[in-house]
């Protein structure tokens, strides 16, 4: 008996949602806005931490020696820096590695002209990796502080440590406008499903009063209100994910190179497939979440059983 008033009471809800024709668009439409607007914004987010975290993987203290320091002196420093606890690997680059790779990697041009000088311009370093990208500031300030700082001609460290503050800012701010936007759209998805499903029981308000002349209890008339709801969430869900398979890869084949670069050889679309076993519950467990709660205020405030 349960089992089939459950049926009833579901087969109800979706019939309300079907004959409510374009309330059931508009309802079904703020929804799914709410919902991409979070879900691009947690793509976006989680895009940014990977591209941060590949960039903060190729970023290295370069420590370039004045012309006179011996290449003894660099291995001792180098023994030096390897015990400290912040320190992962030490590489020593010497002048004719770093001409060698100049000329492998740089442009045609200045390689030209390297070749006119005749003499290697270069100079010989060391390439510092920590075993925390948070451990490269104070890296720096103990080379800085050290007794061979006078050995040393430029420690190339700042523009690098700029380009990740920049890259953390963006994510950061993208996070905090997406936070705000999808919180806005989420009130007006709860404010349209309400009024939708208030509209609803406003239409079936006769009916009410001759089921409880007939006995059916309070959930029972109810239920179907929440099925509603649930609905909604459910479609709000499911064009949110086809929504954000669609534009993740267009942005993956209009914009691609930058992002392959960021990613590490990764498309935008291919960290979205990658993180689906996330979106999908998410969207689905939020869309029903929105749905019941305009439900929940909807008879709570309107049907009065």
């Amino acid at each position: 008996m349960k089992t089939i008033k459950l049926w009833r009471t579901f087969k109800e809800g979706a019939d309300n949602y079907r004959r409510n024709g374009w309330l059931t668009f508009a309802t079904v439409s703020v929804l799914t806005l709410s919902l991409f607007a979070m879900g691009l914004t947690g793509l976006i987010g989680f895009a940014g931490n990977l591209a941060l975290r590949n960039l903060q993987e190729k970023i290295s203290i370069s420590v370039n020696f004045q012309p006179q320091v011996s290449e003894d002196r660099i291995l001792s420093i180098k023994k030096d820096l390897v015990r400290y606890r912040e320190v992962s690997s030490v590489d020593y680059i010497s002048r004719d590695q770093a001409l060698d790779d100049f000329l492998k990697n740089g442009d045609p041009v200045f390689s030209e002209a390297v070749k006119e000088i005749g003499d290697n311009p270069l100079l010989s370093s060391l390439v510092i990796k920590a075993d925390d990208p948070s451990n490269y500031d104070l890296i720096a300030k103990k080379l800085e502080q050290s007794d061979y700082k006078g050995e040393i001609q430029d420690i190339n460290y700042e523009r690098n440590k700029k380009k990740i503050e920049t890259l953390n800012d963006l994510t950061r701010r993208s996070k905090d406008i997406g936070f705000l936007i999808g919180a806005a759209f989420m009130l007006i998805a709860v404010l349209i499903t309400f009024n939708t499903i208030r509209l609803t029981i406003y239409s079936h308000r006769q009916e009410f009063e001759v089921m409880r002349l007939v006995g059916a209890s309070n959930v029972y008339i109810r239920m179907p209100f929440f099925f509603e709801g649930i609905f909604y969430g459910l479609s709000g869900a499911f064009t949110t994910l086809i929504l954000l398979t669609v534009v993740s890869y267009v942005m993956s084949r209009n914009i691609g190179p930058l992002f392959s670069e960021l990613l590490g050889s990764r498309t935008f679309f291919g960290v979205y497939l990658s993180t689906l076993w996330v979106f999908i519950p998410a969207a689905i467990i939020i869309g029903i979440l929105l749905g019941v709660i305009s439900g929940f205020i909807a008879i709570r405030r309107y049907l009065k059983v």
